[in-house]
């Protein structure tokens, strides 16, 4: 297919960037502390870090890091929420020449054993609230070095106040005793005197690890290069500079961090393009109390805030939200799940921009398509390719179709992974042989180039913007003892876009949807967690005894 959505695109806006202008991430890092030294880089419950501080205490952790024996390419597994030290441990294990394996930190044992397993992490930097769950299951992974980081360690003279009350006033440190391991702190301090150094690290060297379950629900890692992240921070850049080059012309933007680093999105449209421009980052550490992030939004000129819908939705429905002035925003970017043209149109009506919603995967480092940033209103599409990208329309077997025809989207172009994490065969699955990428999603491209997907092709469930696979599960319930048959499928949910819901057969009849939900609570994280329950006395089948889980959704749809 031509290259049609380049007719659509803003001008200024080229149709490539190059990811070979940096040889790795750690020198387009490096040249922002370098040039950024003065400004600030990051803030966190109103403590700044200036981009010349993170350089000095990234590389005294890359030390740290460096004298505990690790080989270059070890993964070091990273589990915070959004706090200061997360930038400073991302920039060590990168300049250090490892990958950095991100954790969401509310994982159960289950999860976290898995992840760190499946990635062979040596190493892990952990905030104390999630302590516990490491100590669990420590003994069953090859971790050998444990970092642990309080909330307050690196915000000054508040820190003492701030440990004090997470640990004794909230209470919101669980016990845990990890031997041998070793305080954030204390890190910092040892590394200072110790000697850094800098690996040889090639483009084609593995950056992150980012954990999905891709199109099939299996839980694995989607290697992202350094070159494929360089890209994606080339391309994000390019696509907004319509709107942040518009007059008044902020020098150095405020981009709002409220969605975890941990994820894809806010990794790359956050803090590394934050980094790339010499941006402020400002941190929320628990978005979801939506009282106290508008209070920090109160306290900055902000210039870019980035969301998934649900964010959006609770903020623009909370009264004190229309007291914020919002007069410097240049850009809000939605992604991770659909944006809704109501919450766009009160988004508009309370800020004066709207919500530029963009698509992306762990796979693509995330960003594939996005809606011009100086778009007039709510297009109701997911927009055109980004600069250096290519969208092909496929049918089930590869091939392209014609334009306006309905088909799975696939996507090429350097931001695109080299292949999940030791799985060539789930990789084989989802890349052709020309180097696309199936993402799984239905789309239509129309002839401005525009992309809009009109259904899910695999059965994967969408909460607040992450990925829920029923494979796992059902996986998990099934192993409950009073359950015979179950099945999970997604059903929509005003607040988070849909939620999960499970059919149950009972082999006990005493099981009751309060017992099965306490189990839930134990094994899965809170957005994995079912929202219903329904027992049933059987669940509609295949004639080969597969489980019908479209019939379910249909059905519900239906009622």
């Amino acid at each position: 297919m031509d290259k049609i959505w380049l007719k659509s695109y803003p001008p200024g806006v080229p149709a490539d960037i190059d990811p070979d202008q940096y040889g790795s991430l750690v020198q387009l890092l490096e040249e922002s502390f370098r040039k950024y030294a003065a400004n600030n880089a990051f803030v966190c419950m109103d403590k700044f870090m200036t981009y010349g501080e993170l350089d000095a205490m990234s590389k005294r952790l890359a030390a740290w890091l460096q004298s505990r024996g690790l080989q270059k390419g070890a993964r070091v597994a990273v589990m915070m929420p959004n706090v200061l030290q997360y930038p400073v441990a991302l920039a060590a294990i990168l300049r250090a020449g490892y990958t950095v394996v991100n954790v969401n930190p509310l994982y159960t044992p289950r999860e976290l054993e898995h992840q760190l397993k499946d990635s062979g992490s040596e190493a892990i930097i952990v905030l104390e609230n999630f302590a516990h769950t490491v100590q669990q299951v420590l003994g069953k992974t090859p971790v050998r070095h444990v970092v642990v980081a309080s909330m307050g360690e690196l915000l000054g003279a508040k820190g003492l106040l701030v440990n004090f009350v997470v640990r004794s006033v909230k209470k919101m440190v669980p016990e845990f005793s990890i031997p041998h391991m070793v305080r954030f702190r204390d890190a910092l301090i040892q590394g200072r005197r110790m000697p850094f150094t800098a690996p040889q690290i090639a483009a084609s060297d593995v950056a992150f690890l980012q954990y999905t379950g891709g199109t099939t629900g299996v839980s694995k890692g989607a290697t992202l290069t350094h070159r494929n992240v360089i890209a994606n921070v080339l391309q994000s850049e390019a696509w907004l500079n319509p709107s942040m080059s518009q007059p008044p012309v902020v020098d150095f933007p405020t981009i709002v961090c409220a969605l975890p680093l941990y994820h894809i999105f806010a990794l790359t449209a956050c803090a590394l393009l934050g980094m790339r421009v010499g941006a402020l980052n400002i941190l929320i550490p628990n978005p979801r109390d939506i009282p106290g992030f508008i209070r920090e939004l109160a306290k900055y000129k902000v210039n870019m805030l980035p969301a998934v819908n649900t964010l959006y939705n609770a903020l623009v429905n909370h009264p004190d939200f229309r007291h914020v002035d919002f007069s410097s925003l240049k850009v809000a970017n939605g992604g991770g799940m659909a944006v809704q043209k109501a919450v766009n149109d009160k988004w508009h009506a309370l800020t004066g921009t709207n919500i530029i919603e963009g698509y992306g995967l762990s796979e693509t480092a995330p960003v594939a398509t996005c809606n011009r940033s100086d778009t007039a209103g709510f297009t109701g599409t997911i927009g055109l390719p980004v600069p250096s990208t290519e969208i092909a329309i496929v049918d089930d077997d590869g091939r392209a179709l014609p334009l306006g025809s309905i088909g799975e989207i696939a996507i090429r172009g350097p931001q695109v992974m080299s292949g999940y994490w030791n799985r060539p065969d789930e990789t084989a699955k989802v890349m052709t042989a020309d180097g696309y990428f199936r993402s799984g999603d239905i789309g239509i491209m129309d002839d401005n180039g525009y992309v809009k997907i009109v259904d899910r092709k695999k059965d994967m469930i969408l909460v607040s913007g992450f990925n829920v696979y029923p494979n796992e599960l059902e996986e998990v319930i099934m192993a409950h003892p009073g359950v015979l048959e179950c099945a999970v499928v997604g059903v929509p949910d005003e607040h988070s876009g849909e939620a999960v819901k499970v059919f149950v057969v009972r082999k006990d009849p005493a099981l009751d949807a309060e017992q099965l939900m306490d189990y839930c609570k134990q094994e899965f994280t809170g957005y994995k967690k079912p929202k219903y329950i329904e027992f049933r006395d059987e669940l509609p089948k295949t004639n080969v005894g597969k489980i019908l889980r479209r019939a379910l959704r249909e059905e519900k749809q239906a009622a």
